[in-house]
């Protein structure tokens, strides 16, 4: 069943230099208890994403065309007290650079409390404590360790316990924006087999955000990989992994290392992004693209149907 609907989504920034278009006409939908990965290079419009969902684009920023269809209901439409009853209820997110969220004056569980408290402040203090040991079990932390200050956590710990902050209101979706930054591997694993095992505990769907093409494809169904604030391809991880069809995403995938030594031969390229705020009127990855033709840099490509679940923007799909 369908939990979220993006319809042909467009955002931007008023900058001093002019409108930037972070992202351009985007469509995708996530169904319930799975998981949406988000990879491409910095700058693509993955965060943006992710904060147009929440409703949280700073004051410079703005939804200018499409629908975000959650529950039956636009999310584009809602005023900002309705969108204060969605966000964390329903949809929750943890952002970037979390491990340096917490307050470091304040014992981790207070701030856990706090976060339920704030969307459902008649919770009786004994439901409350037991949905924090709860949540501190779920995310695998020790109770003894209910009562420590940040400082006392690793970093996999602080991560973890962003993390269940994050399912304190019990959301029906989450939005991980790059959660295993600055973790050591073993650390990242650790996390991403914990966000794996909670969506199958809990069944929530997962929008997973990440520069990193091989994280996203171990903890995610389905992935849309983007440049230059458009989806280049989008499909399920095998699709985009064994049969990949946007050059942009060839690319990607000849840089990812594995541990057999097997990979797609490399591709010559010349690091590129289009001014955004005046984009280029054919496809914005000309320049880069080992097989661009004429057309490519004057007209707009279309999505390509590779099959039911697998499509890519590109007019010279083989």
């Amino acid at each position: 069943m369908t939990l979220l609907s993006v319809e042909n989504v467009c955002v931007s920034y008023r900058t001093k230099n002019g409108v930037l278009n972070a992202v351009d006409d985007i469509s995708f939908g996530l169904d319930e208890g799975r998981s949406l990965g988000f990879v491409g290079e910095s700058g693509c419009g993955k965060t943006t994403i992710g904060m147009a969902l929440m409703g949280l684009l700073p004051e410079n920023g703005s939804i200018t065309q499409g629908r975000i269809i959650y529950g039956g209901r636009d999310l584009v439409q809602l005023s900002a007290e309705a969108m204060r009853t969605v966000r964390w209820n329903e949809i929750a997110m943890i952002f970037q650079a979390a491990m340096n969220a917490l307050n470091p004056v304040h014992r981790v569980h207070e701030q856990i409390r706090e976060a339920i408290l704030a969307h459902h402040p008649d919770t009786l203090q004994a439901d409350l404590q037991q949905r924090v040991e709860m949540l501190f079990d779920l995310v695998e932390i020790p109770r003894e360790r209910m009562q420590d200050y940040p400082h006392q956590f690793s970093g996999g710990m602080k991560q973890r316990a962003i993390i269940a902050m994050a399912l304190a209101c019990d959301p029906k979706m989450v939005i991980a924006d790059e959660p295993t930054t600055a973790l050591d591997v073993i650390v990242q694993d650790q996390i991403l087999q914990g966000i794996k095992t909670i969506q199958n505990r809990m069944n929530i769907s997962v929008i997973f955000i990440s520069h990193d093409i091989a994280v996203v494809a171990d903890v995610c169904h389905d992935i849309a990989v983007m440049f230059a604030g458009q989806i280049v391809e989008f499909g399920s991880r095998e699709e985009v992994f064994e049969t990949p069809i946007h050059p942009y995403t060839r690319l990607l995938l000849s840089s990812y290392l594995t541990l057999d030594g097997e990979r797609p031969e490399p591709i010559a390229f010349a690091a590129k992004t289009p001014n955004l705020i005046t984009p280029p009127s054919g496809c914005r990855f000309y320049e880069q693209c080992p097989k661009a033709t004429q057309a490519c840099e004057n007209d707009p490509p279309e999505y390509r149907e590779i099959s039911s679940t697998h499509r890519a923007l590109c007019k010279v799909v083989d």
